[in-house]
């Protein structure tokens, strides 16, 4: 809808109507997950038994609170861990990258472009798959005929953050790269004109530049990298993150524990949502 034209009264009310909906659809289930994680009952679903907070707090009895679950905070710190690697690894690497492809001419530019885009249109199931198959051959080969044991390339937490970084890494790379074309380039030749190696102009004037674009590509990263399922299932080893440990309770039977992790998942991302949107406002 163009705001300059105007529109008649049943077109803006059909279109006010779709909005609500649409915004409905998307926020209900979220509040759903949020409500019964209040719900004293031991299933969560209705009806609705009473507010509890046991769920978050409780330490005894059938109703063990988040807090107190050993099992899930584990799995939390494990994700924690997994999310703080994957986006060293893959922040260090999109700022490379970005300097690569907005600063220097080669061949084959573009098709080493294209190949960095391609994890962003494979299915993470895939890409957990063929990462999976890969390591597993090249392990079982230097194992056959060499008789070297790598345990890394086994199923595990190693083989988790290269699939996660196999794709995190390309949605970094374009958040820095967009940041660093509006760069203007004269402000590293006063550096350099005033003494600066290239190296010092690059940390002293363009990476303080780059801040609120590395900054916000780390939230990204540990947003994705956390929360990832898809990839994270299929290269996991006997060490479950938090996803695949709440998938293995939905197995077994589901509790509004569940729902309480995801609330505070909820309002966790919510508040680096917003401190990453601060920070883009400041710098623009």
């Amino acid at each position: 809808m163009i705001p300059s034209i105007k529109q008649s009264s049943r077109f803006n009310a059909i279109y006010t109507s779709y909005l609500v909906a649409f915004f409905i659809f998307l926020a209900a289930p979220l509040i759903v997950v949020g409500v019964f994680a209040f719900n004293d009952s031991l299933f969560p679903s209705f009806p609705w038994q009473g507010f509890t907070t046991d769920w978050f707090f409780s330490s005894e009895g059938e109703k063990v609170g988040i807090f107190f679950d050993s099992e899930l905070l584990d799995s939390i710190g494990l994700s924690v861990g997994i999310a703080i690697v994957t986006t060293f690894l893959a922040i260090s690497v999109a700022c490379t990258n970005a300097f690569l492809f907005e600063r220097f001419n080669f061949p084959g530019k573009s098709f080493l472009y294209m190949l960095m885009l391609l994890p962003l249109v494979i299915p993470g199931v895939l890409l957990g798959v063929s990462i999976l198959v890969f390591s597993s051959e090249i392990a079982n080969y230097l194992e056959d005929y060499w008789f070297i044991d790598l345990e890394f390339l086994r199923p595990g937490l190693t083989l988790v953050v290269i699939g996660q970084f196999a794709f995190i890494t390309t949605i970094c790379t374009l958040i820095i790269s967009a940041r660093l074309k509006k760069f203007d380039r004269s402000l590293e030749e006063a550096a350099l004109n005033l003494g600066a190696s290239p190296l010092m102009a690059v940390f002293t004037v363009t990476v303080p530049f780059l801040k609120p674009a590395i900054i916000g590509a780390a939230i990204v990263s540990f947003l994705m990298s956390f929360e990832n399922f898809n990839t994270t299932f299929m290269l996991v080893g006997s060490d479950a993150p938090l996803t695949v440990a709440m998938f293995e309770r939905l197995r077994e039977g589901s509790t509004p524990v569940l729902n309480a992790i995801s609330l505070l998942l909820m309002l966790g991302s919510g508040v680096l949502a917003i401190i990453n949107m601060t920070m883009q406002k400041k710098s623009s």
